[in-house]
């Protein structure tokens, strides 16, 4: 079949290199794509909402199945778009509509929905503009360190972690009256502090049956020792130590089936990807949050783990058969690298050529932010490359990705020297 992946990112690149392995895949687009993902597709020059190009081009190329990568054409109804129209509708797709996607979207609306369904999750009260004196009232009575939460989407850097009231209260101020986050912070969830550390587990549902990927541990700040602003993700770890079999199972029954169930009850029909980012507390799961698609950059290490066919497994997705599907996982070891701009999570600087790609054998490079020129291929982005190193131990898989990341070069370049290190020295 002919297959459509909308995107532009590492999580694009990964997903495109994975399906571009099946035998089922006769023809591979991706839009609008990268210079990674015109290696093993092609590359389509539609914007990710331009969604009555992205019908026409569909229906021009007999695509068979689409697969949604990022968040923004999920929220905006690309799904609900596709199925309104006559021409458009039996054409099966990888992504939840516009009411399934607010489990991103609006964390306002996710936390509700964790709360009536029983989920663990923290404590939370959600205020706007016109509440602020009283969300700083509010404020004042809680105990530090303070989560904020933007309820819309703001990139992966909408969430702020304040270490005193006072910080949190001006943060607040910034939020919801400066609007900081621009429409995604007219609401914000102030949120408790959970003590713990972090995973993320991914899933591939029908709305019925569901399949399990493998979990992985992002790294969301920009310097060693978790220091520095929120990024979109500058690292990734697949298996997680800590996640044995009797933590992942406390998740499925706790987390996964009563999210898949409150979907139902909710008559919220989802066929996609659901990111459960949770917080384990002394073994317990907690969820920080959903998103209704694939991280990035964990995708680029669940990829690299998964040894199944993927495109009949996100085919019987996209057509409700998910029924008795299971996937083969690699006991091997994945650690992903993300190489950034110079200045990113702020400003920063776009062409500057990237060399040494060329000689990258130890690990496979997934292009996020970039484009290919005349010159070669260059940076268009804040995170430039994600460097995918596998093993079969943990550090093996360190040593093969940073190896990778030693070689290629632009000016400016920087990246996370301690990725994976967290959980080499795990209960030690």
């Amino acid at each position: 079949m002919n297959i459509l992946i909308i995107g532009s990112g590492g999580r694009e690149h990964a997903l495109a290199w994975k399906i571009s392995q099946s035998p089922h895949c006769e023809k591979l687009f991706v839009a609008p794509g990268n210079a990674g993902t015109s290696q093993v597709a092609e590359n389509v020059a539609l914007r990710v909402d331009d969604f009555s190009g992205l019908g026409r081009f569909c229906v021009d190329r007999q695509i068979g199945l689409v697969v949604i990568g990022p968040e923004v054409p999920l929220v905006k109804g690309l799904r609900d778009y596709f199925e309104a129209q006559p021409d458009l509708h039996n054409i099966p797709i990888v992504g939840p509509g516009h009411s399934g996607a607010r489990l991103e979207g609006s964390k306002d609306f996710s936390k509700a929905f964790m709360v009536r369904h029983g989920i663990p999750t923290a404590q939370a009260r959600t205020f706007t503009a016109a509440e602020l004196d009283e969300g700083l009232q509010y404020l004042a009575g809680q105990q530090p360190p303070i989560v904020l939460k933007a309820d819309g989407l703001a990139a992966g850097k909408g969430v702020v972690i304040c270490a005193t009231v006072a910080e949190a209260q001006q943060e607040l101020r910034e939020m919801l009256g400066e609007r900081k986050f621009g429409d995604a912070s007219a609401k914000v969830l102030v949120e408790q502090f959970l003590t713990g550390i972090e995973l993320s587990v991914f899933i591939l549902t029908d709305g019925k049956d569901y399949v399990v990927l493998p979990e992985a541990k992002d790294y969301k700040r920009i310097g060693d020792g978790d220091a520095g602003p929120n990024t979109g993700g500058m690292g990734s770890v697949s298996p997680v130590v800590f996640a044995d079999s009797t933590f992942l199972k406390k998740v499925e029954q706790r987390v996964i089936e009563p999210t898949l169930s409150g979907l139902q009850q909710e008559n919220i029909p989802y066929r996609g990807f659901i990111f459960i980012g949770l917080m384990n507390v002394k073994g317990e799961p907690f969820v920080i949050e959903y998103n209704a698609r694939m991280g990035d950059p964990e995708t680029q290490s669940v990829m690299s783990r998964i040894d199944s066919d993927w495109v009949e497994v996100l085919s019987a997705c996209a057509k409700g058969e998910l029924a008795g599907k299971k996937l083969k996982i690699s006991d091997e070891f994945a650690v992903t690298v993300v190489m950034a701009a110079e200045g990113y999570p702020g400003d920063y600087a776009k062409g500057q050529i990237i060399t040494g790609l060329a000689s990258t054998t130890d690990a496979r490079v997934f292009h996020a932010g970039t484009r290919q020129t005349d010159e070669g291929v260059v940076t268009d982005g804040g995170r430039v490359l994600a460097v995918t190193g596998k093993g079969a131990s943990l550090d093996e898989a360190r040593q093969r990705a940073y190896r990778t990341v030693a070689g290629i070069h632009w000016p400016g370049a920087q990246y996370r020297k301690d990725i994976g290190l967290d959980l080499i020295n795990f209960g030690k």
